[in-house]
């Protein structure tokens, strides 16, 4: 897409970064670009840019701004970007049109369990769209994007992947930029020297020298005060026929700049500032309205100063826009408190009376509790939870609480604060808002609330599991009786939560608890603890059970059961697209961090290992929201694809960053599964003695230890690493285990490795009819790397056998090891081709044998992008870019990047 770069200097990598994006989004293949950077840098030009260049390809461009003012009004940036396509919401199913009227403010009745649905409304407007154009959706200032929009944000960056569409969005290093979103952000950094200088000049072009020198120096590569800090001087210090300061108002806070300007102001001025500072976008527009007691003449007199101080100006649409967002930050840093809340106060009266802007203006010009105050806003902190603004509403009881005389009445409504910001994914606020309750009592009415809420925070926040067993249990014993309040269903999210801390750390207090409840739950709580807590014994008939509930879900009762049914799922292998698809309507972060989690277990299973970096991306995002648990999970499940890989150091790397904090969290789960990852390493590399015993210590011969969920994996690998070591009755030991167990009755993966793991254990003279029996199992294809060993073992069978047919079935298990990047195991298939007679092709470069991506990576690194750059635009690590192009270097005959550029042109 070769455009000139219109009025940007510099920027040629960030600009290419662009370019690549919006390319791809025109070829239908959605892309997420998210610039990080220190205020003043250049985010917004690069914004304004991608614009441009996008409308001159046919772009519909939509765009956002987050503001400080508007961080707490739920959905505001989402209503930003969906305003000029409202119109065609009437096409909408009922049910999401209504959740995405109701969540931007658009009707008053909130639909039931219609906040869920708020994403895929949006992405099914979107879609209407995107028939038409390819789609850029602009945001900027994210660190100010309320959390609503950006969780609604995060869920259309998980589902743009074949769409014409682009997301590129800018923010803060220190704001909470693109929280939940699995991408890596791009750093925009200071402009090199020759760019600053080329900008410093083409605005001050008689400038002197030493005064250039000074100025491009206090600037260091920023654009904003390169733009600004002229401003601060006389033209004689300009042109350098006088001397400069000796210190600019620059420092570390850029917002400095403007603080001279600000208060040579008239007052009237300086307040009418104050009040679209802190009133945001509504402000902005009533600017007339603040100075209403005025003349006319005084008006434009005022309205002439704001303009002739640079700090603010109407922009196309005739609203007062601040010059750059630190213009606001100097307004009101510059702004004593009571003069704060004296705007603060207007501003709220100029709204209506239930307007919950208007109740943050009147908290904000609060000192002394008010309960009437604090009712209200409880109220409009309710509405707003049933429209899916949890997270919003969460700063609303937070706020209510801190107003409220009666120190019980404090305690429930910060309750509630806590329970809407768990909901809302604002993990690391819920943890203070429970520190604070956990110093006084917490009313019986609310307490159960309260426990729940602390499970949650210690769980998925600290990667605790103590208070599960101890507060899990007693909100079940009170919550299942009969006639008691189900808090909206509390008890069978208190069992799943009681069963997923089980299932991690293996803690029989949590067993027993679930075992006394089971017959108070639903049908699918019961499945899942069945699946989870000794699956060798009594997960049978779960894979078909779990079909036919999924099939009888209602739609309302699906949306709570999506934990249930994913975790179910997941035990038995069988979390496939079809099933998750089902809750891809659900946008909040707790449904799409488990939708990921699924997938990320599901992908390794059934030999999807080109998406395993989306593991990494995942592991990111949920540390940056505050999900440490889920961080440390998707870093488990990426360890499997490293294991699979043969890839030591990088499981090493893996292991030291998750195993201390799993063992110090008691997560057996986690510890027994990397125990069983270095086994298959072993496996993978020919070290058999090492694998067997690794192995062994995890389930021994003959036994299928409870406690050891997921436990058929280990039990194929512990089968082949037995037959390797010549210990042929520990491995038939094991398979009669299986066989008594009914380990085929529990899902088609299980049938379909003990099927696998009897072939391997046959005496040589029946093993060609078990090799075809398992071959045959319904969906062996499905599980491509066992599928590839099994192929591996029986062409060796083959080959010592003689039989024609061995390098055919060498060439399939060589062929699928390739394409997983499994390279011990592709070697392994090698060297039993050549044992076979058949010589094994070296690579002796050119494109043809360059994969896809090895090209497309070759192709940007020749471009001058870094292993980063391209990681960012491709969604892969540093580390898999330099392992494409390690690989790509022989294959082209270059040994340097340098020549890549060459090389590529020479084909």
């Amino acid at each position: 897409m070769p455009t000139a770069d219109r009025d940007l200097v510099g920027r040629r990598r960030e600009t290419a970064l662009l370019r690549h994006a919006l390319d791809q989004a025109s070829a239908g293949a959605g892309s997420a670009v998210v610039l990080r950077g220190e205020a003043g840098i250049g985010k917004t030009a690069l914004l304004d840019w991608t614009a441009v260049q996008a409308r001159g390809h046919g772009f519909t461009v939509l765009r956002a701004v987050g503001s400080e003012a508007e961080a707490d009004l739920a959905f505001g940036a989402l209503h930003q970007v969906l305003r000029p396509l409202m119109e065609g919401s009437g096409a909408l199913p009922t049910r999401q049109r209504q959740a995405l009227e109701s969540a931007l403010g658009l009707q008053e009745t909130a639909t039931p369990g219609g906040g869920f649905l708020v994403g895929a409304a949006t992405l099914t407007l979107l879609a209407e769209t995107m028939q038409e154009h390819p789609l850029l959706i602009l945001l900027d200032d994210l660190q100010w994007v309320d959390s609503s929009s950006n969780a609604v944000f995060a869920f259309l960056h998980r589902r743009m992947s074949g769409l014409p569409v682009a997301i590129v969005s800018a923010g803060r290093p220190d704001g909470a930029a693109a929280d939940g979103w699995p991408t890596h952000p791009v750093d925009v950094g200071a402009l090199a020297p020759e760019d600053a200088a080329q900008v410093l000049h083409g605005r001050h072009p008689a400038l002197g020298d030493s005064a250039a020198e000074r100025l491009l120096e206090e600037a260091a590569g920023n654009p904003l005060a390169l733009l600004e800090l002229p401003l601060q001087l006389s033209p004689d210090q300009l042109r350098g026929i006088l001397p400069l300061p000796e210190q600019f108002p620059l420092g570390h806070r850029l917002e400095r700049l403007f603080a001279d300007r600000l208060a040579s102001l008239p007052a009237e001025a300086g307040r009418v500032l104050l009040l679209v500072a802190l009133g945001g976008g509504t402000a902005a527009w009533d600017v007339g309205n603040w100075l209403r007691d005025e003349d006319g003449d005084r008006v434009e007199d005022v309205l002439h100063h704001i303009e002739s101080s640079g700090l603010a100006q109407p922009d196309s649409v005739g609203r007062l826009a601040f010059r750059h967002p630190l213009v606001r930050s100097a307004v009101v840093a510059g702004a004593s408190g009571q003069r704060q809340r004296d705007a603060h106060r207007e501003l709220a009266e100029a709204l209506p009376a239930q307007a919950p802007r208007r109740l943050m203006h009147e908290a904000a010009a609060t000192l002394l509790p008010d309960e009437g105050l604090a009712g209200r806003l409880e109220e409009a902190g309710r509405r707003l939870s049933l429209r899916g603004g949890d997270a919003e509403a969460a700063s609303l009881l937070d706020r209510a609480a801190a107003l409220s005389p009666d120190p019980l009445s404090r305690a429930r409504r910060l309750t509630w604060a806590a329970v809407m910001g768990a909901r809302g994914g604002r993990l690391p606020y819920t943890a203070k808002l429970l520190d604070e309750l956990k110093r006084g009592p917490v009313p019986s009415d609310v307490a159960h609330l309260f426990a729940y809420a602390t499970v949650y925070v210690d769980q998925s926040h600290r990667i605790d599991f103590e208070s599960s067993f101890t507060l899990l249990p007693q909100i079940l014993d009170t919550l299942t009786e009969p006639g008691t309040d189900s808090f909206e269903g509390l008890a069978e999210q208190a069992y799943f939560k009681l069963l997923l801390a089980s299932a991690y750390t293996d803690d029989p207090r949590g067993w027993a608890a679930l075992a006394k409840h089971r017959e108070r739950v639903s049908p699918l709580a019961r499945l899942c603890l069945r699946a989870w807590s000794d699956p060798a014994r009594t997960a049978h008939g779960v894979g078909a059970e779990l079909q036919t509930l999924a099939q009888d879900l209602s739609g309302e009762r699906e949306a709570g059961a999506a934990w249930l049914l994913l975790w179910t799922a997941s035990s038995v292998d069988m979390a496939d697209a079809a099933m998750r698809r089902r809750f891809t309507e659900q946008h909040t972060y707790a449904t799409q961090g488990t939708i990921a989690k699924a997938k990320g277990h599901q992908d390794y299973v059934e030999g999807h290992w080109e998406q395993a970096d989306s593991c990494r991306r995942e592991a990111g995002a949920a540390e940056a929201l505050g999900y440490h648990c889920n961080a440390l999970m998707f870093r488990h499940h990426y360890a499997h694809f490293l294991a699979g890989r043969g890839d030591e150091a990088g499981l090493l790397e893996i292991e030291r960053l998750i195993e201390p904090v799993a063992r110090r969290a008691r997560m057996k789960l986690v510890t027994d599964r990397l125990a069983h990852l270095r086994g298959l390493v072993a496996l993978g590399h020919s070290r058999h003695e090492e694998a067997y015993t690794r192995l062994a210590a995890l389930t021994p011969p003959g036994v299928l230890p409870s406690g050891l969920p997921w436990f058929h994996l280990p039990f194929f690998d512990f089968v082949d690493a037995a037959m390797r070591t010549g210990r042929y009755t520990e491995a038939r030991a094991h398979i009669a285990a299986a066989r008594a167990a009914r380990m085929e009755d529990i899902s088609p993966h299980h049938a379909f490795l003990l099927a696998a793991a009897s072939a391997l254990a046959e005496p040589d003279d029946d093993a060609e009819e078990l090799y075809r029996v398992a071959l045959a199992v319904p969906d062996a294809e499905r599980w491509v790397f066992e599928s590839a060993r099994l192929r591996l073992a029986h062409g060796g069978w083959l080959r010592r056998h003689r039989r024609a047919a061995a390098r055919h079935v060498l060439g399939e298990a060589h062929r699928a090891f390739r394409a997983l990047h499994a390279a011990p195991w592709a070697e392994q298939a090698e060297h039993e081709l050549r044992a076979a007679g058949h010589a094994v092709a070296a690579s002796t470069g050119g494109r043809d044998l360059l994969t896809a991506q090895e090209f497309r990576i070759a192709h940007l690194a020749a471009d001058g992008l870094t292993n980063k750059d391209i990681g960012r635009l491709l969604h892969l690590s540093p580390r898999t870019v330099a392992d494409h192009l390690y690989k790509a270097f022989p294959k082209l005959g270059i040994t340097s990047r340098a020549a890549l550029a060459r090389a590529l042109k020479d084909l």
